[in-house]
């Protein structure tokens, strides 16, 4: 089976600051780094690393072609992959010594997909196959139709949450990953209890996974049962695809018919490495590595 990732490309332009900048205020940068990112190709190559066979549907600068080959050497395949004349998406990134970020973000050539793009990049799916979006890119709910009338199992991202995701036809989708804040903004619930609770009265027709930050992770599931994972303890550097970096790792394996208990374990623990590195892709570590780490600490 193979994972069809309709993902933002972004080129991250991160700055190194003692605090996230004020209104009004200049602050300087004690150091700068350009790097490639973007949720969806951060989640490509989480999905990659694991071991999956993943598929990537985007859109990037024809001058910012490297990345693209970044992408293809970290093992995606990039046959959907446009080059095109609009200026790649990107993101202006603020990391604090304690790892914390903030994030702006341009969409550039991640709003040029269509519904032509969605319907070539599933001509050949497979019924076993899975496909993955966020929300960073155009056409998503041409998306989010056209695979499940393939009847195929759709996992949804909603990050960066707006407005928007409540119009989408989150009917289609089989498994949503949300933090708290946007389980927040779509249940209209303020506390994780009273979340789950929502969750469970009005998600039936799919599964949940609520990533808890310090706290761990939890998913419910379509029998009802909740599963919780608590997170590894680790000194944290930089968390800014902490989450990108778990879902890749817990829909490889879970994907593959992994227990899902021990495949949000995995998640957990290849996110737990990834904090503990500077930067969003390059942070996201091996099966080798994730192997190693589970041993000495499960």
């Amino acid at each position: 089976m193979a994972v069809i990732n309709f993902g933002s490309i972004n080129i991250d332009h991160v700055y190194h600051v003692d605090h996230f900048v004020k209104p009004g205020e200049t602050l300087a940068s004690t150091k700068y780094t350009q790097l490639l990112g973007g949720k969806g190709a951060n989640q490509s190559i989480a999905l990659a690393q694991a071991g999956a066979d993943v598929k990537h549907v985007g859109a990037i600068h024809q001058s910012d072609a490297a990345f693209k080959q970044t992408l293809i050497r970290h093992g995606v395949d990039c046959q959907y992959v446009a080059c095109t004349e609009t200026a790649s998406g990107h993101a202006i990134i603020q990391v604090t010594p304690d790892g914390e970020n903030a994030i702006v973000l341009f969409g550039g050539a991640n709003q040029t997909i269509n519904e032509a793009t969605v319907r070539k990049a599933l001509s050949d799916t497979r019924s076993a196959d899975w496909v993955l979006t966020q929300n960073e890119t155009s056409s998503i709910a041409d998306m989010l139709k056209q695979a499940k009338e393939k009847q195929l199992k759709v996992a949804f991202n909603p990050a960066p949450m707006s407005e928007s995701v409540k119009s989408l036809p989150l009917e289609c989708v089989d498994l949503l990953i949300v933090n708290e804040t946007e389980a927040a903004a779509i249940t209209g619930q303020d506390n994780v209890e009273d979340i789950v609770t929502w969750f469970k009265a009005n998600w039936q027709h799919g599964e949940v996974i609520l990533t808890l930050g310090k706290d761990g992770v939890m998913m419910l599931r379509k029998s009802g049962d909740v599963i919780k994972v608590d997170a590894f303890t680790v000194d944290a550097v930089d968390t800014t695809a902490a989450g990108d970096c778990f879902i890749g790792y817990f829909l490889s394996a879970y994907s593959n018919h992994t227990d899902a208990r021990q495949a949000l374990i995995r998640g957990c623990a290849a996110s737990a490495i990834a904090v503990t590195r500077e930067g969003a892709a390059q942070s996201i570590p091996q099966q080798k590595e994730v192997d190693r780490f589970l041993a000495k600490h499960v």
